[in-house]
């Protein structure tokens, strides 16, 4: 098989594969499998801001601020709010002072109070040993000493209902049991070690609900709470347990919504930027550079099928910054182009024909191709890295777009030119493989 007729199979199968993948992308599009999820800026939704307060913390600060965040994303999803975002965030507050915080994105939720109630009144639970004397806790006098162990800890809860027989507790009242995990229970087994004959105080919420006196060390991972529940108040107490009690307090400071409408309409605007920039670029192309801007202009819907694929399969969430991320890869693609088309522009004013000036081209190309999307390449790295939610979305798409263009631009360019150009070719190839004003002429000089 000679060189130009592997190229032309090889042009084929990309032909039959790009034809596959569009229909991919319609049908998923129309039946909604893999569908393209949204992002708060595009599908309308609500922004929740929490402040947490990590005064009481006084073990790894940072592994509450991991666990609180965990916890509320769990919660969040067993609720079903499609595709939230639980992030922290450390702020300035008043007087310079820093403050952490918890953002919370609800795509698709526009009410701020649904919201809010999604979340719901998740229990804030501490154990605390009664002192027989007050002392002063960070400027303030309590009874109370804070042991560590919170509801970070927490497995499990169980609701069960008491025989009457241990803890002065009545006949068939309701008691929660709670399963700590591995640290959990070393730590509550050595509280109770050290404490016994003292009460050790559970809170729920900065209220006091049970005050047990310590008989002896407790092993096994599991406490008992009997706190004067009614059935309704356990229930809902183990099922927010088991949702997650948070480590530390969180106060909502600040919600925005962005309304469906206007989600849709800043949607509406990004793809008709798409469209339009993709329908400029290919247009300019294709008179300037004539054959090779038509080639160029089908690596780009190649380009683009393969990326919303990647989008749609991933899943990437996609957001205005995305979108933006998205086009920009679309010139860094024709960026390459231009570069392969005028090394191939100058090698047929030397007098090569279109064959060998294509494979000079790419080849003396390639070098500047390749390290133009390596950098930005590592750029949308260390934005990924680096960055905020929305700068996230922004490199995610446009580190995707960089490698789907060089494979575009570079692969699929070169096999469709290098599978039509013949070996030598008469005027009118010059003249369709040159660009601008340039009507196909030889430099004679140059070739003498």
């Amino acid at each position: 098989m000679s060189f130009r007729a592997g190229r032309i199979l090889f042009a084929v199968v990309i032909i039959i594969l790009a034809g596959l993948l569009g229909w991919f992308v319609w049908n998923t599009q129309q039946t909604g499998k893999f569908p393209v999820r949204l992002g708060l800026d595009l599908a309308g939704g609500t922004e929740l801001i929490y402040r947490a307060d990590t005064s009481g913390v006084t073990g790894d600060k940072q592994g509450a601020l991991n666990s609180l965040r965990d916890i509320i994303d769990r919660r969040v999803n067993l609720f079903g709010v499609a595709e939230p975002l639980v992030q922290l965030e450390r702020s300035s507050a008043v007087a310079g002072q820093q403050e952490d915080r918890l953002l919370v994105d609800l795509p698709g939720v526009t009410d701020v109070k649904a919201a809010v109630d999604a979340l719901g009144k998740t229990p804030v639970l501490e154990f605390k040993l009664k002192s027989p004397t007050p002392v002063t806790i960070n400027g303030t006098t309590t009874d109370y000493i804070p042991t560590g162990l919170t509801g970070r800890y927490v497995k499990s809860a169980q609701l069960q209902f008491s025989t009457g027989s241990t803890g002065g507790t009545a006949a068939n009242q309701p008691i929660v049991v709670l399963n700590f995990d591995d640290t959990g229970a070393k730590m509550f087994e050595k509280i109770t070690g050290e404490n016994v004959g003292g009460t050790l105080a559970i809170f729920l919420d900065g209220q006091s609900i049970s005050e047990p006196v310590i008989k002896e060390a407790i092993s096994g991972g599991a406490a008992t709470i009997s706190g004067g529940f009614t059935p309704v108040q356990a229930r809902d107490l183990v099922q927010n347990l088991n949702f997650g009690a948070l480590p530390v307090p969180i106060t909502l400071i600040s919600s925005d919504s962005v309304g469906p409408s206007l989600g849709a309409a800043a949607f509406h605007d990004g793809i008709t930027a798409g469209i339009v920039g993709f329908a400029l670029v290919s247009l300019f192309m294709i008179i300037w550079y004539r054959l090779p801007g038509i080639i160029a202009a089908l690596a780009l819907v190649i380009y683009m099928l393969i990326t919303i694929a990647l989008i749609k399969l991933i899943p990437i969430t996609l957001t205005a910054s995305g979108i933006a991320g998205f086009i920009l890869s679309i010139g860094l693609a024709v960026d390459a182009n231009v570069l392969i088309f005028e090394r191939m522009k100058e090698e047929l004013r030397a007098g090569k024909g279109p064959q060998e000036a294509s494979k000079i081209g790419f080849g003396r190309a390639w070098p500047a191709i390749r390290d133009g999307h390596l950098t930005m390449l590592i750029s949308a790295v260390i934005l990924f890295w680096v960055g905020t939610s929305l700068v996230k979305g922004f490199a995610l798409v446009f580190g995707f777009g960089v490698l789907t263009s060089l494979f575009s631009a570079v692969f699929v360019s070169r096999i469709f030119l290098q599978a039509i150009l013949p070996e030598h070719g008469n005027r009118a190839w010059r003249f369709l493989c040159s660009s601008g004003f340039n009507l196909g002429r030889v430099n004679k000089e140059t070739k003498e």
